[in-house]
């Protein structure tokens, strides 16, 4: 296979990111906020815009974000905004992870998700299409790009996409415009482009409505009930660091082989996947107390009920593998929430510490 790696490039390269410009979208979001501090403590001259947080509580601001990098409120739907914020920060790579990223609120607000998750691409890629400074660009979509026909098969990069909810078409269609653009202008003009599709993210730092384990932590941590709708439903967990992990991988990977563009999946193997059931029951391990109602899967509008990806591109063509187990990734995630809610550390301080965890990790591995 053209591109194929032997010597696995298992972790963010210091030496690489030092110094580059880096433009960043959604560094206000979970997953934004934890790469926009990584890409500081690598080096990165980052700027980054996105829209206020959506949550009063949240990660970019706990940890002080804005006194790392060059961060901007501003929305990816106003092209002209967009295209001067690029053009400003006259990035050496661009990062897009700007998106309204929730399936419930995708049925409660469909065109505004339509808008962001497509419209803004097409904006973020146009912008950087006239600032021409780019070398490579990663956009973040989902693992739920794909048509799920609700089999047990792990989707490849090559299977249809779809979408049944807003939320998942909103994203195969983003899918559809990153392909359009790099084979229309952007290959052409030297500049690399892949999409990202990652599986379910769990970590520390996560407020936002509707999600598994921030359901959880507000309930236990008030002392209430955590109800389950789809204790049956079947994800690719993972902890936030691998997929941010293989984002700069990936990005680096460009930078050198600009044919390595594409689509990749990033997730757990196949035989990790688990239950929602499976995972709240680790978390309420682990934060050692927690009362729990099992819902039947009816409530609630539909949701598909097993998902899982096949990862085998992303180990042979970039190297890229989990690093912790599941078991891993809920304990240090709920560790995270514990060690905030009793003071024990800051925001910023416990991120760090699992950075810190996640490289040391990655060193291990690649001399073993």
């Amino acid at each position: 296979m053209e591109g194929l790696v032997t010597l696995s490039p298992t972790k963010p390269n210091p030496s690489f990111w030092s110094g580059k410009r880096v433009f960043l979208t959604g560094h206000t979001g979970f997953k934004g906020a934890w790469l926009a501090l990584w890409l500081s403590r690598l080096g990165a001259k980052v700027v980054a815009v996105s829209l206020p947080p959506a949550t009063t509580l949240n990660l970019a601001g706990l940890i002080d974000l804005d006194t790392m990098i060059d961060g901007r409120i501003a929305d990816i739907r106003e092209l002209d905004g967009l295209k001067r914020h690029l053009q400003s920060a006259a990035p050496d790579i661009v990062l897009h992870l700007a998106a309204q990223a929730l399936v419930r609120t995708s049925y409660q607000e469909p065109v505004e998700t339509f808008s962001i998750n497509v419209q803004g691409t097409a904006n973020v890629l146009e912008a950087v299409r006239a600032a021409g400074t780019a070398r490579a660009v990663v956009a973040v979509t989902t693992d739920k790009v794909y048509r799920n026909i609700e089999q047990f098969y792990p989707y490849r990069e090559t299977d249809p996409l779809g979408g049944h909810d807003p939320y998942s078409a909103s994203k195969a269609a983003a899918e559809i415009v990153i392909a359009s653009y790099r084979d229309s202008y952007l290959a052409a003009a030297g500049i690399a482009v892949a999409s990202a599709r990652a599986g379910n993210v769990i970590g520390g730092g996560d407020w936002s409505a509707d999600r598994l384990i921030p359901d959880a932590i507000r309930a236990w941590s008030a002392r209430e009930t955590l109800v389950i709708r789809r204790p049956q439903a079947m994800r690719p967990w993972q902890h936030v660091l691998e997929p941010l992990s293989a984002y700069l991988v990936l990005a680096e990977r460009l930078w050198s082989d600009p044919k390595l563009a594409g689509a990749y999946n990033f997730g757990p193997p196949t035989y990790e996947a688990a239950s929602v059931r499976d995972v709240i029951l680790l978390a309420r391990q682990c934060y050692r107390e927690g009362e729990i109602i099992w819902g039947d899967g009816t409530e609630g509008p539909h949701e598909a009920a097993w998902l899982a990806l096949e990862v085998a591109k992303a180990r042979h063509v970039l190297g890229i593998g989990a690093r912790w187990s599941l078991q891993q990734a809920v304990g240090r995630t709920i560790d995270w929430y514990r060690r905030l809610e009793r003071q024990e550390g800051r925001a910023r301080e416990l991120c760090i510490r699992d950075i810190e965890e996640f490289e040391r990790t990655a060193r291990q591995d690649d001399s073993t």
